[in-house]
């Protein structure tokens, strides 16, 4: 077994530690190393492209990992004090919502979210008296934050209710036996003991969001993140730029990856 787990996770992290190994490429070849070299890191940070992209990236990804803490925080509350069939039926849509493809959401949203400006917008125009004047919804930054928020708040859901679980119900009963309106309970009791999975659901959210490009090519419009813009530049062959950029993603994830573990363990022990 141990042989096999081995071989397994050799076959998984090979190919990440080529590409990280060839980021430091001398040669304009990525396929064949000539030497140690780290310029293509800097020729990557310089280029404008490149910064536009981790910009929009960046921006998406914080903005869809605080909506996707709030709200599924609220929704893991919610379903928390639920009981009965209601509650397994919500479950379900919160566990099928994470293994539905991403293929499928983005596709999804693509056609709601057309169908939706197809309506509003004509709607807009008639409120303008110039109708050139009038704004109109498309495809962009708001759509891609709005599927992954989608997308992310599961996570968030599954990650604060099992947190949930584990905190004793007799500190809630408690507060509110000395009179304490349900908002101070959340507010003093339940947050801070949530605090932490809360935190770790957002840097989930973070890590997912960033990483995206299946939902992210469907939705964004004009807007390029630092995935999409990765795919393009592969289409005209893989350089070894892109593979610095590659590790750089590659290392920002496990970071905040492992960070999230880390806070997930210690909230347990806790």
């Amino acid at each position: 077994m141990r042989i096999y787990a081995f071989c397994v996770y050799l076959f998984l992290y090979t190919p990440i530690g080529i590409i990280a190994l060839f980021s430091f490429n001398a040669g304009r070849h990525a396929s064949q190393f000539q030497g140690f070299s780290v310029k293509w890191y800097g020729r990557a940070l310089n280029n404008p492209f490149v910064m536009e992209a981790l910009e929009n990236s960046l921006m998406i990804a914080f903005t869809s990992a605080a909506l996707a803490s709030i709200i599924g925080t609220m929704a893991a509350v919610g379903l928390h004090s639920m009981r009965g069939p209601v509650r397994a039926i919500f479950d379900a849509v919160i566990y099928i919502a994470i293994m539905i493809p991403g293929i499928v959401i983005g596709i999804a949203t693509l056609i709601a979210l057309v169908t939706v400006f197809d309506v509003v917008n004509p709607w807009l125009a008639g409120l303008w008296a110039d109708a050139e004047a009038a704004p109109q919804f498309s495809m962009g930054r708001g759509s891609v934050i709005a599927a992954h928020t989608m997308f992310t708040m599961a996570l968030v859901v599954v990650i604060v209710r099992a947190r949930l679980s584990t905190v004793e119900g007799a500190l809630m009963e408690a507060s509110a036996d000395l009179y304490a309106p349900p908002w101070v309970t959340f507010r003093r009791i339940t947050l801070p003991l949530i605090a932490p999975a809360i935190f770790a659901g957002f840097l989930l959210a973070f890590t997912f969001s960033f990483d995206d490009f299946i939902i992210a090519f469907f939705v964004a419009g004009s807007e390029t993140t630092l995935p999409i813009y990765i795919f393009s530049s592969i289409r005209r062959g893989v350089t070894p730029e892109i593979n610095a950029i590659g590790t750089m993603v590659m290392a920002a994830s496990l970071i905040l990856l492992i960070v999230a573990q880390l806070i997930l363990r210690r909230d347990k022990k806790t």
